[in-house]
């Protein structure tokens, strides 16, 4: 039996194994990813963001508890996790650490938990981030979680991989300039503001409100690396305002379980909303878009690499060293 049909029938070994392909970039993990697409398009994507120290693992071990034991006459559904956490840019490792704070799903059968490096990757994610979703979502995972590194003011690059997306903060990180000026929270869907005991909760919740105020629905577009990326609107701008998203802010202390029932009602609110409004369709078409237009240009720059000598580039950078020749005049001559 293949193992993307092992991956089919539930079988976490084949899952554990493919996903490692995955994320090594094999041809046996693409060829796998490919017969699995058809089976893809039913999870609901969840990206769980926001700076170092804000609590986002404590957060995500909580939500996927709560999932797991819904109220009386709700289903369970079936969990995943993928945890990005950053590699170092010295030595390359990572320590995969997320996973200590989610010791309450231990055991669970119904909960997948896989650890990934950046290996380098900027946004907040992985260059096989994709990948692994695409094969939780084969594999009949109905709730995907996917918790970022500790990002920063732009790093924005999940809003493009989830349907709906946490940006969380905490009290203390900052003051009303940096929650106006953090372009992460334009991207919000829901804004958690975690470790709701400490000290100046309200300042900070009245700053993230500020902010929405300066906010306008429609298509949030912004530059990421260089790059203008469209995150599709929260709303069709034909649409009545009465009916545009706009996100909740909801206190949480995630250690002790304070907030979390009310972020999972907000959640499904939001989920409902994509439905009705057509956005679900949206985000996933732009999702799409994204990643061919990444795979497409990592293909043609592998061809182009292909053609071009080692000497004719070691030329060129030889000149561009020596200041003969400009940056853009070298990419020029190669490309030619």
């Amino acid at each position: 039996m293949s193992v993307v049909q092992d991956v089919l029938n539930g079988s976490r070994l084949a899952l554990s194994r493919l996903l490692s392909q995955i994320e090594n970039s094999t041809p046996e993990g693409h060829a796998a990813l490919g017969e699995l697409f058809p089976h893809t398009g039913r999870a609901h994507l969840i990206g769980v963001t926001g700076a170092p120290g804000t609590g986002k693992s404590s957060l995500v071990n909580r939500l996927a508890w709560h999932y797991r034991h819904p109220p009386e006459g709700t289903p369970q559904q079936r969990i995943a996790i993928v945890a990005v956490d950053p590699s170092s840019p010295f030595s390359g490792g990572a320590v995969l650490g997320d996973r200590v704070r989610m010791r309450d799903l231990s055991g669970d059968p119904g909960v997948f938990i896989r650890s990934m490096a950046s290996r380098g990757s900027l946004g907040g994610l992985a260059a096989a981030t994709s990948g692994l979703v695409q094969a939780f979502d084969a594999a009949g995972f109905e709730i995907i979680l996917v918790e970022t590194v500790g990002a920063g003011q732009a790093e924005v690059e999940v809003a493009r991989l989830a349907h709906t997306t946490l940006v969380v903060e905490a009290p203390g990180l900052g003051d009303d300039i940096q929650a106006i000026k953090a372009g992460i929270l334009e991207i919000a869907d829901i804004l958690v503001v975690n470790k709701a005991d400490r000290p100046g909760v309200e300042h900070a919740e009245r700053a993230l409100r500020g902010m929405l105020q300066l906010a306008h629905p429609g298509p949030r577009v912004f530059r990421h690396h260089g790059a203008l990326e469209v995150v599709p609107a929260s709303q069709p701008e034909s649409t009545s305002s009465e009916s545009v998203w706009l996100p909740p802010i909801q206190q949480t202390i995630a250690t002790e379980d304070f907030g979390l029932i009310e972020l999972v009602e907000q959640i499904a609110q939001h989920r409902q909303y994509l439905h009705t409004s057509g956005e679900w369709e949206q985000k996933t078409r732009a999702r799409m878009q994204s990643e061919f237009d990444e795979l497409l240009q990592a293909a043609l720059v592998e061809r182009w690499r292909a053609s071009v000598s080692d000497e004719k580039i070691e030329h060129i950078f030889e000149k561009l060293a020596q200041r003969q020749i400009a940056p853009r005049d070298a990419v020029a001559a190669l490309v030619r």
